[in-house]
């Protein structure tokens, strides 16, 4: 029997069906054996490409955030922080059932502590103190993660009638545009109100930073 001109399994088709498993069944949802059974090949074939399904999980997740940009601190620091926010809502709304995962101990990636480093040192060199920077840091990331793990808006009905009389003030809330929308509108509302405080709070940093 003729063998195969190009190899069954790589690296890349391996984490293309497990990124499409994860997106389609959840994190719980993908194992080495069904990834396996997918991909039409035998589990201990996966084992010589990864060593661990963690492994696995830590290559997408580097994947994921590939696109997440820090690009913007050269424009100062409230771009930065805009940029930085928003291309990092939209790798992980791309992906919401690989959130948990990029949450969790993301200072152990080196993809994830580039960025880390990128903003931190953007917000630092614009004059924000360490300590600032690094509340920041948490603080845009706690806003973007949280944005992106659920639909707000995705939670309502679409038939009005679920709401009026019992709840007569959600009768008109859901009838904005399309969910996709609204939840991206709510991230921007917050996000702006977010940068405006941080904008008052560094006129009042820098101020008392002076001899």
């Amino acid at each position: 029997m003729a063998r195969p001109s190009s190899p069954l399994l790589t690296r890349d088709r391996i984490r293309t069906a497990a990124l499409a498993m994860i997106d389609r069944d959840g994190l719980d949802g993908l194992s080495m054996r069904r990834l396996a059974a997918e991909l039409g090949v035998r589990a201990a074939s996966l084992y010589g490409y990864l060593a661990t399904k963690d492994e696995l999980l830590t290559d997408l997740a580097d994947d994921v955030l590939a696109g997440v940009d820090t690009s913007g601190f050269s424009a100062g620091w409230r771009t930065g922080l805009t940029v930085w926010a928003r291309s990092y809502r939209e790798a992980l709304a791309a992906h919401p059932n690989l959130v948990p995962f990029l949450a969790h101990s993301p200072g152990r990636r080196p993809q994830a502590l580039m960025h880390a480093d990128a903003v931190h040192g953007g917000l630092t060199n614009a004059g924000w103190p360490p300590r600032y920077a690094t509340m920041i840091g948490a603080s845009t990331k706690y806003l973007v993660v949280g944005a992106a793990m659920t639909s707000f808006s995705g939670g309502f009905a679409d038939d009005v009638e679920v709401y009026v009389g019992r709840y007569p003030n959600l009768s008109q809330a859901h009838l904005l545009a399309g969910h996709e929308e609204i939840d991206r509108d709510s991230f921007e509302l917050a996000l702006t109100a977010f940068l405006d405080g941080l904008s008052r709070l560094h006129e009042q940093v820098v101020r008392s930073a002076r001899p």
